[in-house]
Formats: C-alpha cells, sequence, structure tokens
C-alpha cells in the first residue's frame, strides 16, 4: 500500500507540532534564574535578607549572599543555603544586621541549569530597624549622708540617771586608810567630855577659895591681936 504526498505532509506537520511542544513543555519545567527573587526586611528589630524561589520543576539550587563594597564583595552572608521551589514559593532567610542603602550580591546554582547571580543588586531600605528603647532607670531614694547618721543619737540599753535620783544618792564611803582630820578633832572631844578633869578642877577651885578665905581670915585675927 504505497502513501500519499497528502499523508506524508501531514505526518510531517504533526511530528513538527509535537517536537515544538515538546521544547516549550521542557522550557517550562527547567530552573531558570528568573524565578528566584531577593528582599532585605526587618524581623522585630533586626535585618534579615529573603530568597524565594519559584522553580515549580522543584530543583534544588544552593543560594550564596554577599556584601558589596565598591563593587567588591566584602563579606560572604552566612553559610550557603539550599532551597528547593515549588510555584507558590519557597524562601529562605538570611540574618544579616544590614545598613541603609546596602547592596548585596545573591548567586544561584542548581544543578547544571544555573550558575549565576540574580540579575539585580539587591538594595537594602533607606531606613534602618527599629532598636528597642532601654528602659529609664528607676530612681532610687537617697541614703542618708554622713552627717545625718551621725547626728541621730543611738539609743542606750541603760536609762541615765535623773538629777533628783543622782541628788538623792548618799556620797559614797571613804576608805579606813583615808586620813580625816575631823576624825582627831572628834576623839579629842570625846577624851574631855567622858574625864574628871571638870570634877577635879571644881575641887582645887573651891580649895583655892577656901585656902584664901583662910588666909584673909587669919590676916585679920593677927591684925587684931596687934592692936591690943
Amino acid at each position: 500500500m504505497s502513501i500519499s504526498r497528502r499523508s506524508v505532509r501531514i505526518l510531517g506537520v504533526a511530528s513538527a507540532s509535537a517536537a515544538l511542544a515538546l521544547g516549550f513543555a521542557g522550557n517550562a519545567l527547567a530552573c531558570n534564574i528568573s524565578e528566584f527573587s531577593a528582599e532585605a526586611v526587618c524581623d522585630g528589630t533586626n535585618g534579615v535578607i529573603h530568597v524565594t524561589d519559584k522553580d515549580a520543576s522543584g530543583t534544588p539550587a544552593v543560594i550564596t549572599v554577599f556584601l558589596e563594597s565598591n563593587g567588591a564583595d566584602a563579606k560572604q552572608v552566612g553559610k550557603p543555603t539550599e532551597v528547593k521551589g515549588s510555584a507558590e514559593g519557597v524562601t529562605v532567610t538570611f540574618a544579616e544586621d544590614w545598613q541603609p542603602d546596602a547592596k548585596y550580591r545573591v548567586h544561584v546554582k542548581a544543578g547544571n541549569q544555573v550558575d549565576e547571580d540574580l540579575k539585580e543588586l539587591l538594595t537594602t531600605p533607606s531606613k534602618a530597624c527599629d532598636t528597642e528603647e532601654s528602659p529609664s532607670p528607676t530612681p532610687t531614694e537617697a541614703s542618708p549622708t554622713p552627717s545625718e547618721t551621725a547626728s541621730t543619737p543611738a539609743e542606750s540599753d541603760t536609762p541615765t540617771p535623773s538629777a533628783s535620783e543622782s541628788s538623792s544618792t548618799a556620797p559614797a564611803t571613804t576608805t579606813d586608810n583615808a586620813p580625816s582630820p575631823a576624825a582627831g578633832s572628834s576623839n579629842l572631844a570625846e577624851t574631855g567630855a567622858n574625864s574628871n578633869t571638870g570634877m577635879i578642877a571644881g575641887i582645887a577651885g573651891a580649895f583655892v577659895v577656901a585656902g584664901g578665905g583662910a588666909v584673909y581670915y587669919g590676916m585679920r585675927r593677927r591684925g587684931a591681936t596687934n592692936g591690943r
């Protein structure tokens, strides 16, 4: 059975269409650098860099981020991180305390399909992340100065005797060894009062008076006798 030219033409067109369709499908499923994006945001008070992979084929890719300075890599941010994308997108995060208007280079390595940087450098926002406000210190009560402390009298357990108590207290008795002039005069007074000197002196006086009288009487009597 012979094949007509028309049939051959139809088969050729169908084969070309199928190849073209397969080519489009293959390109649609292949990993592409355009499916990756990056942004710098704030996570609370800390800066971070998000890289999102929207590769529908789910080809594993390794993301590496570099800080740029004067057209060269200043440092690598963190470690290279692997991501397996999806049509909805899968995001990996790099902790980075970025400064305003800083620039970062994002490199993607996905098997043999992609090994290049994002088309444009990542530029951070012109405003840094807000820092936490430190709480103001609570004022403390001032401690008393040394002069105030010294002026406060310390309480004593022993009560201070009053003036009336001190005046009514009898003086302490002196020791026996201390000489006392009053004691000597007191002994002399007691000696005179208790002796018989007064009585003897009185008797002697009486004798003197009696003797004197006897002498006077004798002299008068002698004079009267001589007169006769």
